[in-house]
């Protein structure tokens, strides 16, 4: 007897054959590129965090709204727009090698990996002290427990505080409209910048090139760029 049910179209039987084309993949034959043969006194970090596959979507991944999925799905996914990494694999990189014996890590993470993020601080060298800027996007993404709308910088300390200390009213609270996927706003680096102005710094997972600092990633363009200062810093 031949069997004529059809099997049920879903969201998911909808995008996940595009996700898997749309994943970004490592280019590199190792897991990193090499790290510079240099120690610095400031780390500004953006891990690639894994999200475990999660997309985004919205009201057109329901069945009642978006009748027969005849309209696209919107997807989006962290992994669409670059290689993502698990904590164990973050772990593996060797940013001891590069920090001076008093240095501060200054690394962004999420709501969902905000433990993560502190216990990667720990395998890398250094101790967790505050949470030194919040992020308000100025738009949400839905959420399980609240809408999700802000992302934070958790600032770490190996050894002592860099000395000479600049700028110290630089405020914790930042509000920018959100840009492209992953892209941070300018005005935090700027603070660092602000807070370590003679100090040797370094920003890893970096997408831009700024003035003063040396970078570290796959995605890094050639020319320099100048921070600019944003009215409201400080």
């Amino acid at each position: 007897m031949t069997n004529n049910i059809k099997p049920s179209i879903s969201g998911y039987s909808k995008y996940n054959p595009e996700a898997k084309c749309r994943r970004k993949i490592n280019p590199l034959e190792e897991l990193y590129p090499t790290l510079p043969c240099k120690k610095y006194d400031v780390i500004y970090a953006d891990p690639p965090w894994d999200y475990g596959g999660k997309m985004q979507y919205d009201k057109s991944n329901i069945k009642s709204i978006n009748i027969g999925f005849e309209k696209n799905i919107f997807i989006s996914a962290a992994d669409f727009k670059y290689p993502t990494l698990k904590l164990k694999e973050l772990k593996k990189l060797e940013v001891q090698a590069i920090s001076a014996d008093d240095c501060i890590l200054f690394m962004w993470t999420t709501g969902p990996q905000f433990a993560n993020s502190i216990e990667l601080g720990q395998a890398w060298g250094f101790d967790y002290k505050t949470v030194a800027f919040v992020w308000d996007k100025q738009i949400h993404n839905p959420g399980r427990y609240t809408l999700s709308q802000t992302e934070f910088v958790l600032a770490f300390k190996k050894g002592r505080f860099p000395t000479p200390r600049g700028a110290r009213n630089i405020r914790q609270l930042v509000s920018v409209h959100r840009g492209e996927h992953s892209e941070k706003p300018e005005i935090v680096i700027d603070g660092i910048t602000k807070m370590f102005p003679t100090q040797k710094k370094i920003e890893l997972f970096a997408r831009q090139n700024y003035a003063g600092w040396d970078n570290w990633g796959l995605e890094i363009p050639e020319q320099k760029i100048e921070i600019l200062s944003k009215s409201g810093l400080n």
